[in-house]
């Protein structure tokens, strides 16, 4: 069965709660679907501020399916239950081809990285055509690949803002796509974890240098998964960060409705 964000409970305890890692806060909260320009249909969910305007819109790119990556992937789950109430961003999550999840599965199947550059350019058409402001793109581990390979060239290029990765493994993507980046001129924000299983930041600040205007951030004591709530928490500081324009710490309570994660999501 998949899940309605529509049923979500909400209750206030009067006083200011701390956020942990179930913690849904308030959002208008959509399952949603899209086309790919081959046919395929997409699934995904969108999460917009409850009150007040989208300051900035992250479209996300989860980790690799065929290694437990998908839309639900946890620091994107916390992003959108967090961030629309905490700092007015809307957050795009969806399963790229053959990925499944609670909402449901994605037409296709993975294609390593390749056909994928269809569903990254319907995912940022579908943020146009739903007039959301301001566009960012977010990769994780493999999201961050797709973000590289197909970011700073057309038809996204001149859709989105920039660009924030998480976990980059640079594996799928080269120096070509890193110049690609760099002659677009967009920004990039990269978090890179001290103890990440696949390029840690030493090696990162060697590869990004062919991006002048990448901002390379290590993590110290975080890992390639950004387990554990005080790394997710810094990640969705950074992104914030960047999206934003200004330093960001967001507030680890919350005074209002809250609802949390149903058992079986």
């Amino acid at each position: 069965m998949v899940f309605d964000p529509a049923a979500l409970e909400f209750s206030d305890a009067g006083t200011p709660v701390p956020i942990r890692a179930a913690t849904i806060l308030p959002a208008l909260r959509e399952n949603i679907e899209f086309t790919t320009a081959d046919g395929l249909t997409l699934v995904g969910e969108l999460a917009l501020p409850a009150a007040g305007p989208v300051r900035a819109t992250l479209i996300t790119l989860h980790p690799l399916p065929t290694h437990g990556g998908f839309m639900d992937s946890h620091v994107y789950k916390k992003a959108s239950y967090r961030l629309p109430a905490l700092a007015g961003i809307a957050v795009l999550r969806f399963n790229t081809r053959g990925t499944s999840s609670p909402r449901g599965t994605s037409g296709g199947a993975f294609d390593e990285g390749v056909a994928e550059a269809l569903d990254v350019a319907a995912a940022v058409q579908f943020a146009l055509d739903r007039g959301l402001p301001h566009r960012w793109l977010v990769g994780w581990s493999f999201g961050t690949e797709l973000v590289l390979k197909y970011g700073a060239v057309e038809p996204v290029a001149q859709h989105i803002a920039g660009a924030v990765l998480l976990s980059p493994p640079l594996h799928r993507a080269g120096d070509a796509d890193l110049d690609a980046w760099a002659a677009c001129g967009k920004p990039l924000t990269v978090l890179v974890p001290e103890h990440d299983d696949y390029l840690q930041p030493e090696q990162a600040r060697e590869r990004f240098a062919r991006v002048p205007q990448a901002q390379l951030i290590p993590v110290a004591g975080a890992k390639h998964l950004w387990v554990g709530e005080k790394y997710a928490a810094r990640a969705l500081d950074e992104t914030a960060s960047t999206v934003l324009g200004a330093a960001t710490e967001l507030p680890r309570q919350w005074h209002g409705p809250m609802a949390v994660q149903p058992a079986d999501v």
